[in-house]
């Protein structure tokens, strides 16, 4: 797809290409609860996103558009389905839309780090079109294990019709 143009938002991020967000970053959280964003992922990012729970005990981060796009998935979930509401009370009820400041900071609320265990030391991971912030410790568990499973994973991925 070749793509020539660019709409350019208020907040500067471009729009008409297809932008993955990727890389591993190790940052420290402050004691007031303030982190830093790499400035690739600021660039995708904006000014403003949502952070929410994650799968695996750590945090997601979503740029607004796709943010938007996982709310709509949501919202067409059966209200009389009772996984379907835990699903999206877990997912929607620990959401939080942050700023970044002026040194490329954001405030992660305390209830979002306590739930994912972030205390100093983080990892900050790009994966497609979300983030996800792990404290550096379960990080290293995470991929540990991983590292280990990983013929299995691959070869399972075919049954969702991913292959390599």
């Amino acid at each position: 797809m070749d793509i020539k143009w660019w709409k350019v938002e208020p907040n500067g991020r471009k729009w008409g290409a297809i932008v993955m967000l990727m890389g591993e970053y190790n940052h420290t959280i402050d004691a007031k609860g303030r982190l830093i964003v790499p400035a690739k992922f600021r660039e995708v990012l904006g000014d403003e996103f949502v952070v929410t729970k994650g799968l695996d005990n750590c945090l997601f981060v979503y740029p607004n558009d796709e943010w938007q796009k996982f709310e709509e998935k949501l919202q067409t979930l059966p209200l009389t389905n009772k996984n379907a509401r835990q699903f999206t009370r877990f997912f929607l009820a620990g959401a939080a839309s942050v700023e970044v400041d002026k040194q490329g900071r954001i405030l992660l609320p305390s209830v979002l780090r306590e739930f994912a265990g972030l205390e100093k030391d983080v990892v900050l991971v790009g994966v497609a079109s979300r983030i996800e912030i792990w404290s550096k410790d379960r990080w290293m568990q995470s991929i540990s294990a991983y590292d280990d499973d990983m013929d299995e994973v691959a070869a399972n991925m075919e049954s969702l019709g991913f292959s390599i």
